[in-house]
């Protein structure tokens, strides 16, 4: 059991039956009452962020997760299949539990975050930054560059994004997979 003052950013909580990632917590004193502790909760199987106020020094279950590498082999219609790198386990997860999947493409290293107690797998996690070439886009007419206007554009795994107007066909563009956007171009 842990306490509002235990509480720090990605750690993992049971809340009525389902598991909630602390996404961002406040803890906050006001000049008259008692304190309390201000939070933003992700919903681990939805994905839902909801707010939650808590008392000072409520006592919370804490989870206990562990990260584990595993790197996305192929999908077919039973979902996404992985493997463990050292000791092969092969998992299948569907699209929903994995964060950033429009961004996966075959050989791509992930993150799992497993319940250290049952074994589950809770959610799977792309790194923050990933480099894709670009397939296809409109071509950029000339002088048209010193705005920052996006235009439209399709990386390798069939995602959509937004990239400046002087971004062509066959270059390697470097993305953030929490939002899709675009970051540079990769060296």
């Amino acid at each position: 059991m842990a306490t509002t003052a235990d509480f720090r950013n990605g750690m993992c909580i049971d809340l009525d039956g389902s598991y909630f990632f602390i996404v961002e917590f406040l803890h906050v004193k006001p000049g008259k009452g008692p304190a309390f502790v201000r939070t933003k909760l992700k919903n681990v199987s939805t994905g839902r962020v909801i707010d939650k106020t808590w008392n000072s020094g409520v006592r919370v279950e804490e989870v206990r997760i562990e990260r584990r590498p595993y790197q996305y082999l192929y999908k077919d219609d039973t979902g996404y299949h992985f493997m463990h790198p050292e000791t092969f386990d092969q998992i299948t997860l569907q699209g929903e539990s994995i964060d950033g999947v429009r961004f996966l493409k075959d050989g791509d290293m992930v993150e799992a975050m497993v319940h250290a107690e049952s074994e589950t797998i809770l959610t799977c996690e792309l790194p923050a930054h990933v480099v894709l070439e670009i397939t296809y886009t409109e071509p950029g007419i000339r002088g048209d560059t010193a705005t920052n206007t996006l235009k439209a554009a399709t990386v390798e795994t069939g995602a959509e994004i937004r990239v400046p107007l002087f971004i062509n066909v066959g270059e390697k563009v470097e993305i953030d997979t929490r939002d899709g956007s675009y970051i540079g171009r990769s060296k």
